[in-house]
């Protein structure tokens, strides 16, 4: 089993920037394809953003792509999000999660899910 603790959310005005943080308790850390999901009030969960376990391929919803990046750092066993030009449809509870399928984080079926960190773009 694998746990995942997210970090980082918080309070910020549109065209702001965060850094999320997930730490992972598992020895297999650098196995794991991971990615990050979030979801709104009364919307459905959506893949954010995704990353393979060699950090060689990275997956980025439209709506994010070019504000986001995701990153990690096997040694530290942590994947990072840093997402910059906030808008307030970005306001979600965000969640990391990990599974030996990329296709199955992708598709928001990982078998690993921490609990969320909420981020709130408001002025």
């Amino acid at each position: 089993q694998v746990h995942l603790v997210e970090s980082g959310g918080g309070l910020v005005q549109p065209g702001g920037s965060l850094r999320l943080s997930c730490a992972a308790s598992t020895n297999a850390f650098r196995s794991y394809n991971l990615g990050w999901l979030r979801q709104a009030p009364g919307k459905e969960r959506e893949i954010v953003s995704a990353i393979s376990y060699d950090g060689v391929n990275t997956y980025y919803a439209d709506s994010v792509k070019g504000r986001f990046t995701i990153s990690r750092d096997n040694a530290k066993n942590t994947v990072y999000m840093h997402m910059n030009d906030l808008k307030p449809e970005d306001t979600a509870v965000y969640y990391c999660a990990a599974d030996s399928s990329s296709a199955d984080v992708i598709q928001r079926r990982s078998d690993y899910w921490g609990q969320g960190t909420q981020v709130t773009v408001s002025s």
